[in-house]
């Protein structure tokens, strides 16, 4: 005879499987952050010209040491990647509080 949870179990379950997790979604969200500014970094040094993405480039004013360059791509991505974590970490505990 198979076992029945009880009403009670089975709302902690829902509850449990329900939740995010935080280290998951900061690592997703880094990762889609970091990658997403490499590739623009890189399309524009591939591009090339006098004055590569002037734009992108001031994102430097934010993320010291970062350059529309090969290793300007590299430090943009470790910053990203660290700015997108703590969001994704920040999203999935306000999703996790909003649970009932």
């Amino acid at each position: 005879m198979p076992e029945r949870l009880t009403p009670q179990e089975e709302r902690r379950l829902k509850r449990v499987l329900a939740r995010a997790s935080a280290q998951g979604w900061g690592i997703a969200f880094g990762s889609l952050c970091g990658v997403g500014l490499f590739v623009a970094t890189m399309v524009l040094v591939v591009k090339g010209g006098p004055n590569p993405g002037p734009h992108l480039g001031m994102l430097g004013i934010y993320f010291p040491g970062y350059r529309v360059t090969s290793a300007g791509s590299v430090i943009g991505f470790v910053y990203a990647f660290v700015g997108g974590y703590a969001v994704g970490r920040t999203i999935a505990a306000f999703y996790n509080r909003l649970l009932p």
